[in-house]
């Protein structure tokens, strides 16, 4: 467990923080680790030596390189482990934003020591009153927490017995393994093309509107497609492991926003002078649609020059970007009121019932273990709340963020932390503080981009990492895995992976020329950090100008805090039509928090990764599912680890090799999209690198 855990974890997040500066960010997520381990650690148990020896200061304790066969218990530890490394399923740590922001964006200067702090204080904060919470969601049995049943499932049928006539699944992930890692050479080097297949714009190039419907990448993305697993599975995560019933759910609220509130908004009505800017992008521009220039805007103390930000004029953003803002409000206001109205007596009934109703087998059976005492959860609670406390103060030059905003930040994530908990566990849906917290930050303490950011990580990712924390405690209640146990995996864990992705941040972003910089990259560089690129913008928006400027009386986009009201009154609506006409059967299946949040990785995703995510996660899950169910249980899982693993070892493989050499192909397939408007800074009427003219 210690070998391959160490070792999944590592790679993870090495892999992970690696891909996350890509155009196409793919997360590698445990079901890779889950697939792959299974065979390598049955391999270690038929091959190490089993001689027992001592260890000196240890007694008469007995040691072996092999305590025994291969079992359930130690690869679900592993998997656990390994998750760490992704963020529990997220990708890299969150805060690693910050500095990735500070210094690639910003050009201002954070030292790694601050950079490394950050990171694991915000990743591990949320564990010490997630701890406490344990006996509240993870031992009852109401508390059922939807995702990990599906975990439970996978582990059971990959250690069931195979079938000696059929491929064993270690056989099949092999194979799926070099045919990916073979293919993914084509995407990545030989003919990048393939990654951005947009044939509406290569049908009618000389038409900017044309560009705008079709282009993959920079437009509504119609008929785009791609043959880049990368692409299909960034952002979003294999489809092969989303359920249909939820990839149904997003599709609809795709086509509802991109399809038809978008271009409603912006050949409509042209909503905030939406033609002059990209119809589709997550840069801020001046009124006159040019690219906004923050540099100058930012003082010598890191704090908004007023003078300067008034002569260059307002933000403005793309009316996709406004947009999303919008259905983002509406999103967290409806996520409440759906869950209050069509859930809420049986969370309320359930969490009732935790207090009053007897144990459970699961917690029964767990009892014959030692469990976790509970100073452990407030040694470590107080040993982190003190080392962010002193960031905020020692560091204060770096991180912006005052002391009193720490303990603000920590009472929101405390106090949602149990709620956002019986949420996850009875309903499959987590809410999210992101949007809620920079808000309140910039209303509060405006003009400060880096404190506004730190406060979202403290407040948002703290409740986030607290409620993994303990949807995994709850996969090792199902598979009766010692509490202890379950603690030091995820605590060193996070950890371990914690410092690989500040090491990893920190030598990429000092040794490649221009990263984030798109402008100033090589053709077809993938070094174009999309997800620090909202990041950023939203330290903009929230931090450095402010809501005031922005959303509030002062700005242009005051009309969005509407979208507050509308996401509260439509499940409302929804639930009201429910009870009126309650033979319909398909009105309860309205999904509003589903519908409405459905874009909420569009930006950075584009629409070329929810088509193709899309029609993949239908083949699979829908087609293949139905008309070939026994494959689909026993490979589709073992595929999607597969694909992920050999996408991420080509695409290191090919920097270490020729990338860091500066070694490329020129020709026509590396081209990319004829004309795309990724070379238009504006929607429509300039001329720019040859770009046509409507």
């Amino acid at each position: 467990m210690w070998s391959l855990g160490l070792l999944s974890c590592g790679l993870l997040s090495f892999l992970n923080q690696f891909f996350a500066y890509r155009k196409e960010p793919l997360v590698i997520t445990q079901i890779t680790v889950l697939v792959s381990t299974l065979p390598i650690g049955r391999f270690m148990a038929a091959t190490l030596p089993t001689t027992q020896f001592r260890i000196p200061g240890f007694g008469s304790r007995l040691f072996s390189l092999n305590p025994g066969p291969f079992n359930m218990k130690e690869h679900v530890l592993i998997s656990i482990f390994a998750n760490a490394g992704t963020a529990f399923g997220n990708g890299p740590a969150y805060s690693v934003h910050i500095v990735d922001i500070i210094i690639a964006f910003y050009r201002r200067k954070i030292s790694f020591l601050a950079g490394w702090l950050l990171i694991i204080t915000t990743q591990v904060l949320g564990y010490g009153w997630a701890g406490l919470l344990r006996k509240y969601v993870v031992e009852p049995a109401q508390m059922w927490w939807p995702s990990t049943l599906v975990q439970v499932s996978i582990f059971r049928a990959m250690h069931e017995k195979e079938e000696k006539r059929t491929i064993t699944r270690g056989k099949f992930f092999l194979i799926a393994l070099i045919c990916s890692f073979a293919w993914a050479t084509v995407p990545g080097y030989l003919f990048s093309t393939v990654t951005n297949i947009s044939w509406v714009c290569w049908a009618f190039s000389n038409s900017i509107t044309v560009q705008q419907i079709g282009s993959g990448m920079q437009g509504l993305g119609l008929g785009a497609f791609t043959l880049d697993w990368a692409a299909v599975a960034s952002f979003l995560f294999s489809p092969l492991i989303s359920p249909f019933f939820s990839i149904m759910n997003i599709f609809a609220g795709y086509v509802l926003i991109v399809y038809i509130a978008i271009p409603i908004a912006y050949w409509g009505f042209n909503m905030y002078g939406a033609n002059k800017f990209p119809i589709f992008s997550s840069d801020l521009f001046t009124s006159q649609g040019q690219a906004y220039n923050t540099t100058i805007i930012v003082n010598d103390k890191f704090q908004l020059d007023l003078t300067k930000y008034e002569e260059q004029g307002p933000v403005h953003m793309s009316m996709f970007f406004a947009l999303t803002y919008g259905f983002g409000f509406a999103t967290v206001a409806a996520t409440l009121t759906h869950v209050a109205f069509f859930n809420g007596r049986e969370i309320y009934e359930r969490f009732r019932a935790s207090y009053m109703g007897k144990d459970d087998i699961h917690t029964r059976l767990m009892r014959r273990y030692k469990d976790i005492p509970s100073w452990w959860f407030y040694l470590l609670l107080a040993v982190t709340f003190a080392v962010s406390l002193i960031i905020c103060i020692v560091l204060n030059d770096q991180v912006q963020m005052p002391w009193w905003a720490l303990f603000f930040a920590s009472a929101i994530a405390f106090t949602f932390t149990l709620p956002i908990s019986v949420i996850t566990a009875t309903t499959n849906q987590t809410p999210g503080l992101n949007i809620i917290t920079e808000y309140i930050m910039g209303l509060i303490y405006p003009e400060r981009p880096i404190a506004n950011v730190c406060f979202k990580v403290y407040g948002y990712m703290s409740m986030a990492q607290a409620v993994s924390f303990l949807s995994d405690f709850k996969l090792g209640h199902y598979m009766k895995i010692p509490p202890r146990s379950m603690f030091l995996v995820q605590f060193v864990g996070t950890i371990v992976a914690g410092t690989i992705n500040m090491g990893v941040a920190w030598w990429l972003l000092h040794s490649i020329h221009h990263i984030c910089e798109p402008q100033l990259l090589p053709d077809n560089s993938p070094w174009t950090c999309p997800n620090d690129r909202v990041f950023f913008d939203a330290s903009v928006i929230w931090g450095l100008v402010g809501p005031r400027r922005i959303f509030g009386a002062l700005g242009s986009y005051e009309a969005m805090n509407w979208f507050f009201l509308g996401g509260l009154i439509g499940p409302v609506i929804i639930w009201l039509l429910h009870k009126a006409f309650p033979k319909q059967a398909w009105i309860p299946l309205i999904n509003l928090p589903v519908l409405l949040g459905a874009t909420g990785n569009m930006p950075p995703a584009t629409p070329l990764n929810y088509n193709s995510w899309v029609l993949v996660g239908t083949i699979f899950n829908y087609f293949v599912f139905k008309y070939r169910k026994q494959w689909w249980q026993r490979y589709n899982y073992v595929l999607s680890g597969a694909m992920d693993a050999g996408v991420a070892f080509m695409a290191v493989l090919l920097y270490f090799s020729l990338g860091m050499n500066g070694k490329g192909v020129t020709w026509w397939g590396t081209g990319g999209e004829h004309c795309d408007l990724a070379y238009c800074p504006t929607a429509k009427g300039i001329v720019v690198d040859n770009c046509p003219v409507q």
